[in-house]
């Protein structure tokens, strides 16, 4: 801590900053205030505003004394650069580019405060003589479950029955063929961990970039993702009507949004070639999906098979997105070898090829994070 008139430290003056409340985006990511987000949007989006957008970065200049107001000339390039080059230099911070989203409307960066030297660039390394057990590393572990959003959870390893585990019941997937819902294995999980919210699946749509709906499906067959209520007594069509509907919201929620009102009109065209929309749902094994509408649908994710090229959807097949033992093995290393924090993030872009080529964002018309 600074003495009482001594400059601070950045650290010092970020955390004081986030607390002050007096800049929009800027926030804590977690409860125990180790992670934080900071927007960043670059100043060449149409919907830049320097005053909100730079505030900020302007605010640390000035505290630098790098910029002097009503003196030099306001250079907002400049101040982003100079707190994100303090921010890289410090050992007090590390950057978490799998936490961060710079390609959405309103894009930010989040950082994690480095307090223990042990777990920084998320490896434990612990004293000689330590135990599994001691005190230094179940904090450490802490630490990095909080910054992965993973709570410890006892099914990591082991067998069921040495786990004190049950089996919750059956899963079920959609069967075109048969037009019915067919059971898969069954699921364990922790007696304690037993509830309706085992399976839920946070669902962002997007139009040009902004945000126009935010749904969790609570239903253990899924949700389908579409343009339309089900039709009574369709469901070899359309899938089980038990689904939680997901619908897409009329394009003119953009109305109030100037730099992309304009696409209103090839939203409207866009939406009917969507009308069967996507089935997805959770199984022990996964994350699946079974596009059903006429229109194309691209993804990208963990099992995608191409990073920088297009993954298109083929029509009425089941396509396997995140894989249950791989993620939980990711996880694994990740917690106790500082292996990157593994990805479950599933993006789907309804009528255009994605993802295009490194380094070349571009902005999609239909979007669903999953």
């Amino acid at each position: 801590m600074a003495e009482p008139g001594a400059p601070m430290r950045l650290k010092e003056w970020l955390i004081a900053q986030i607390d002050s409340g007096r800049y929009p985006g800027l926030r804590w990511e977690n409860r125990h205030r180790t992670l934080f987000r900071i927007p960043w949007k670059h100043a060449s989006k149409q919907d830049y505003r320097q005053q909100e957008d730079a505030a900020l970065f302007k605010a640390w200049a000035v505290y630098k004394g790098k910029y002097h107001e009503g003196t030099d000339k306001a250079d907002p390039s400049t101040w982003k650069t100079r707190l994100r080059c303090a921010l890289n230099k410090s050992t007090d911070f590390q950057e978490v580019p799998e936490r961060s989203q710079l390609d959405i409307s309103e894009p930010y960066k989040v950082y994690q405060i480095v307090t223990d030297r042990a777990c920084d660039a998320g490896i434990c390394s612990y004293p000689q003589g330590s135990t599994a057990g001691s005190p230094k590393k179940e904090e450490c572990q802490k630490n990095m479950m909080e910054s992965a959003h993973v709570s410890p959870q006892p099914w990591l390893s082991g067998h069921p029955t040495e786990r004190g585990c049950l089996v919750r019941g059956v899963f079920y997937g959609w069967n075109p063929t048969h037009g019915q819902l067919l059971p898969g294995p069954p699921s364990y999980l922790p007696v304690e961990e037993v509830n309706n919210s085992d399976c839920w699946l946070h669902i962002r749509l997007y139009y040009c970039d902004v945000l126009v709906k935010e749904v969790t499906t609570r239903t253990a067959e899924g949700c389908r993702i579409t343009t339309s209520a089900v039709p009574a007594d369709s469901e070899h069509l359309y899938g089980p009507s038990c689904m939680e509907q997901i619908k897409f919201p009329s394009p003119q929620v953009l109305s109030g949004h100037g730099h992309v009102a304009c696409m209103t009109d090839v939203l409207e065209r866009l939406l009917p070639h969507l009308e069967r929309g996507v089935l997805l749902w959770v199984a022990p094994e996964g994350v699946f999906m079974k596009r059903q509408c006429q229109g194309r649908v691209y993804w990208n994710g963990p099992l995608a098979p191409h990073k920088n090229w297009p993954n298109k959807l083929e029509r009425e097949r089941t396509y396997k997105l995140l894989d249950t033992q791989q993620y939980i093995q990711q996880v694994r290393e990740y917690l106790s070898n500082g292996q990157i924090m593994p990805q479950y993030q599933i993006y789907l872009c309804f009528g255009e090829e994605y993802p295009t080529r490194a380094g070349h964002p571009f902005q999609k018309l239909i979007m669903a994070h999953v």
